[in-house]
C-alpha cells in the first residue's frame, strides 16, 4: 500500500546526546497535536516524531475504502529517519500497530511498544449484536471527548456537538466498519508472537474503550504491562500528560538500554 498519505516530523528533538526515537501515532480523526503535552513532559532523552495518519483530521476521505490499514503503520515507521526505537500508538492505531507488529519479521520491530486506549477482546464469542449498536450510538462522543480536550479555545457544549457530527460525518461509514473490522480481529492476532516490551496504558475512566480491554490484551502478550491511569478517560497523553510521560520513561529505562547513535537534527 502507498505511503503517499503518511507523513512524519520532528515533533521534539531529544536534549542530549544518544537519543531514544519515540514515534507516536494518532488515532482516528485525530492528528500528530494529541502528543503535544506529552512532548512538553518526555523525558530528555526523547526525540519524538509524530505522524499524521490518513484516518487523521487532514487525511484523504477514501482511505477506508480499501486496503488493510495496518500496512500503514510500516509506511510510518519507514519514514522515521534510523528508525523508531519505541512506538506510542493511540486508540485505532493502537490496534493497528498491534496486528502490524505481529506480523512482521523480528528485525523490522521496534524495541518496545507503548499502546493507549485500545481495543482488544480475547474471544470471537466476546462479540455481540449489542457491540456494534453501542459503538455506533457513541462513535460521535469520541470525538465530542476531543474537541473538549484539545479545542484552541473552549466551545461550548452546542458547538462542540455540531462539530463532532462534522467529523463522523467525514469520517464516514467506511472509516466507522474499518474500525469495527479491526476490532473483531483482535481474537486472531498472533499476540503470543510479539516478542518485544509492551506498555498498555488506558484511564480508569475511559468510556469508549473499556480498561478491561487493555486487561485483556496486557494479559495476552507475552512482555505485556498493564498501567491503569486514575482520573482521565480516553486520552490520557492529554488528560494527565505528566504521569503518562513518566509511565513511558519507565519502559524506555527498563528496556532501552542503549539508544540510537546520533540525535536528528531540527531543521
Amino acid at each position: 500500500m502507498s505511503g503517499s498519505h503518511v507523513e512524519v516530523r520532528l515533533e521534539r528533538p531529544a536534549r542530549g546526546t544518544g537519543p531514544v526515537r519515540v514515534l507516536a501515532l494518532h488515532g482516528l480523526a485525530a492528528s500528530g497535536t494529541s502528543w503535544r503535552a506529552y512532548a512538553e513532559h518526555a523525558a530528555p532523552a526523547v526525540e519524538l516524531w509524530t505522524a499524521e495518519l490518513p484516518w487523521g483530521t487532514a487525511g484523504p476521505t477514501d482511505w477506508s475504502r480499501g486496503g488493510d490499514p495496518a500496512e500503514w503503520i510500516g509506511s510510518a515507521l519507514a519514514a522515521v529517519p534510523g528508525g523508531a526505537d519505541v512506538v506510542v500508538a493511540h486508540s485505532f492505531s493502537a490496534v493497528l500497530a498491534v496486528q502490524y507488529l505481529a506480523g512482521v519479521p523480528r528485525g523490522e520491530r521496534p524495541r518496545a511498544l507503548v499502546v493507549v486506549s485500545p481495543f482488544h477482546r480475547a474471544d470471537p464469542a466476546d462479540f455481540h449484536w449489542d457491540d456494534a449498536a453501542h459503538y455506533l450510538g457513541i462513535f460521535q462522543e469520541v470525538f465530542e471527548e476531543a474537541l473538549r480536550l484539545h479545542a484552541v479555545r473552549e466551545l461550548a457544549p452546542q458547538m462542540r456537538r455540531d462539530m463532532a457530527v462534522l467529523v463522523r460525518d467525514r469520517v464516514g461509514p467506511y472509516g466507522w466498519l474499518r474500525f469495527w473490522e479491526s476490532y473483531l480481529r483482535t481474537p486472531s492476532v498472533d499476540t503470543r508472537g510479539l516478542g518485544l516490551p509492551v506498555l498498555v496504558v488506558a484511564g480508569e475512566d475511559d468510556r469508549f474503550a473499556p480498561p478491561r480491554d487493555a486487561a485483556a490484551l496486557a494479559a495476552a502478550l507475552p512482555q505485556g504491562r498493564l498501567e491503569l491511569l486514575r482520573g482521565c478517560g480516553h486520552f490520557p497523553m492529554s488528560e494527565r500528560p505528566r504521569l503518562f510521560a513518566d509511565t513511558v520513561h519507565r519502559l524506555i529505562a527498563e528496556h532501552i538500554a542503549a539508544p540510537s547513535a546520533a540525535a536528528t537534527r531540527a531543521s
